[in-house]
């Protein structure tokens, strides 16, 4: 619990790693906001502009009071205040959140699956369309190949990931606050030149905006892009702490607020030959010209800076996932020491393919705003389901969890149906990427119920006398000193039949301890504890571990440290029982057992069973083996196949015809 505290602790430290990790997303939106939604009210067309006149102050005004009302109510009163109190274990993200209320409602899954498929997708997005953003800022003072140099940072982003972050990421809060301290800076600088502004804090504006445009509806879509980095705050919680982010967050909605009064004030002096796009982008244009280099060097360096967190999102996420039997078994790589500090090389490229391809598709960073932004409304309203269950586990009066829900639930519902208006535009790229990905975890997790359903478990007190017997039988030839199986069974009475089936029938496998070890993964994140059962003294023990949803599962290094601590307990004697080894004291050598279930054709199952079980033996086949996953040296690891359904001759009815 001390150590729960320690990550919430307020410290100076913490609030500039916060900016550095936290509000990369967040902070890079100004690049690209105004600009899309002037796309919109303008109706540019081909480089056309099919609305002209439509910029108003009413209209600027309007639009900045949308963007401040929605920096404030979506990410500061939904996130920063009520979301970060999802704490678990100073852990946060929809996958902890789900942990924390998955036992209220077994349906609660589908929220979390399609809330982790919607941040997936928004890190293939996020940093196709911010790193493209600050590159194109350079065609308004030269001619430069903007998608060669996005596809050369993206690609060597994506490579240094196998080394570790941790280096950089020391760099990433010194220039995180540099960057802000500029946003604000610049932005001053315009609103002197017309305090005027300042209206838009009025949230009178907005209103009027959506009541009286008729453009409103779409002109939303653009307005969320302001706050598509606050999933990022929650996600991030395990990172920097809930004072730390709290703290940190009002530097910087202080600093986006100045830097797009700025950019209104721009818009409004230049009202008659505004141009949204990548050579008139209104962020570039309030910073001054001799300063136009460094800008961009420093939008840049914050764009990779955003795109870092969305990647380290997307690992920490997948790697949730399959611990929570949500994803397929892959390769986890843990690049340094750090806390938090992983790499999935898989997940690393399938990022790094869809951003090319992103770039590629759209070219331009106003024609990616319409498939960003979707995926994340998604999430946003996941999360909101999510948290509503969490305000009642905790017992927060019922009609407070009902304005919260109904309140987000129209406001990110309004968001979503004006993200959809762009589907054709580029929307349809996140449904497809998404859909995808929701495949996968959909598939993998109903597959697991599928096979529990035909488990079959038996008590194990029934065996004790014959694994006594088989195991002093010398007339049976040794299979292993130690043999260990893995179990799923829940509680120590019971046994899968298969277990017993391979022990017994298949091939009698003698030894002089058997092992059953089973893994449960708690809703805490880093818990570590095992408990021991000696079922039969000196024949057959049961290790059941107790670890978090984000704990390796490193089952060959688990068990021996168990095994050495019960041999140095004096509970277990491991020494070889052969006479010429056991004078010398030598260990007795271990096997591990693994059952590998497999479809006969005679399989009793529906379709739609079916079809998911073949989906699910194919991602099987791609993912690592259990052995591998479970961190087992496959040179004494057996892998025997069992049929998911035994069909028994009962099963089958013959009539016998008279000779």
């Amino acid at each position: 619990m001390s150590n729960h505290k320690n990550v919430n602790a307020l410290t100076a430290g913490g609030v500039l790693i916060s900016l550095g990790i936290v509000f990369g997303d967040i902070g890079t939106s100004p690049l690209y906001t105004l600009n899309a939604i002037f796309k919109i009210i303008l109706g540019v067309r081909d480089g056309v502009v099919t609305n002209p006149g439509a910029i108003t102050p009413d209209v600027v005004l309007g639009v900045l009071s949308c963007i401040i009302w929605t920096l404030t109510l979506q990410t500061t009163i939904k996130y920063v205040i009520i979301t970060l109190r999802a704490d678990n274990k100073g852990e946060g993200g929809i996958f902890s959140l789900f942990s924390l209320v998955r036992k209220k409602a077994k349906w609660l899954v589908v929220p979390a699956i399609i809330g982790g498929c919607a941040l997936l997708a928004d890190g293939i997005i996020t940093p196709s369309i911010t790193v493209t953003s600050a590159i194109e800022g350079l065609t308004s003072k030269f001619d430069v190949p903007v998608i060669p140099i996005v596809l050369t940072i993206l690609s060597m982003l994506f490579i240094i990931q196998q080394f570790g972050t941790n280096l950089v990421g020391k760099l990433f809060g010194p220039v995180m606050f540099v960057w802000f301290a500029i946003l604000g800076v610049i932005g001053v600088s315009f609103i002197i030149k017309d305090f005027s502004i300042l209206r838009a804090l009025n949230p009178y504006y907005a209103m009027h905006l959506l009541v009286t445009n008729h453009n409103a509806f779409y002109i939303l879509g653009g307005v969320f892009l302001c706050t598509t980095g606050a999933e990022a705050l929650y996600s991030d919680l395990g990172h920097c702490g809930r004072n730390n982010i709290r703290i940190s967050w009002i530097f910087v909605k202080l600093t986006l607020i100045l830097n797009y009064l700025g950019q209104g004030v721009w818009i409004l002096q230049n009202s008659g030959n505004f141009m949204p796009g990548a050579k008139m982008n209104p962020f570039f244009m309030i910073v001054p010209e001799q300063f136009q280099i460094g800008m961009v060097i420093l939008a840049t360096m914050a764009a990779i800076i955003a795109s870092q967190a969305l990647i380290s999102g997307s690992f920490t996420l997948i790697s949730e996932a399959v611990r929570l039997n949500l994803w397929p078994k892959i390769r986890i790589v843990y690049p340094t020491v750090s806390k938090g500090q992983l790499y999935v090389p898989s997940i690393n490229w399938m990022l790094w393919i869809g951003c090319c391809g992103i770039v590629l598709l759209f070219k331009e960073s106003e024609r990616m705003d319409a498939a960003y932004g979707l995926s994340i409304t998604i999430a946003m309203l996941m999360t909101t389901i999510l948290v509503s269950y969490y305000l009642r586990s905790r017992r927060f009066p019922k009609y407070s969890i009902l304005i919260f829900f109904l309140t987000y639930i129209v406001i990110e519902g309004t968001f979503l149906v004006s993200n959809l208006t762009k589907f054709v535009h580029g929307g349809w790229v996140t449904v497809l990427i998404g859909s995808l990905l929701f495949t996968i975890m959909w598939s993998w997790f109903v597959a697991r119920k599928i096979k529990n359903r035909f488990v079959k478990y038996v008590e194990i007190e029934d065996y004790y006398q014959i694994l006594s017997e088989l195991s002093s039988d010398e007339s049976v030839p040794k299979y292993s000193s130690q043999l260990v199986y893995l179990t799923s069974a829940n509680f120590k009475t019971e046994i899968e039949s298969k277990i017993i089936y391979s022990i017994i029938q298949k091939e009698p496998k003698r030894a002089d301890v058997y092992w059953l070890v089973h893994v449960d993964v708690m809703d805490e994140p880093y818990t570590m504890d095992y408990k021991v059962e000696f079922l039969i003294p000196g024949k057959l023990i049961r290790i059941d571990f107790r670890l978090g949803f984000r704990v390796e599962q490193r089952v060959n290094l688990l068990y021996r440290k168990v095994v050495e601590e019960l041999v140095k307990n004096g509970e277990i004697d491991i020494t070889s029982q052969y006479k010429s080894l056991n004078k010398h004291k030598i260990a007795g050598d271990f096997r591990f057992v693994l059952l590998e279930k497999h479809l006969s054709k005679f399989t009793k199952l529906s379709f739609y069973e079916r079809q998911i079980m073949d989906y699910y033996f194919i991602l099987k086949k791609l993912s690592l083996s259990e052995e591998r996953s479970f961190g087992l040296d496959s040179s004494y690891v057996d892998v025997e196949k069992v049929p998911l359904i035994f069909v028994t001759p009962d099963d089958i009815e013959l009539n016998r015809l008279a000779v």
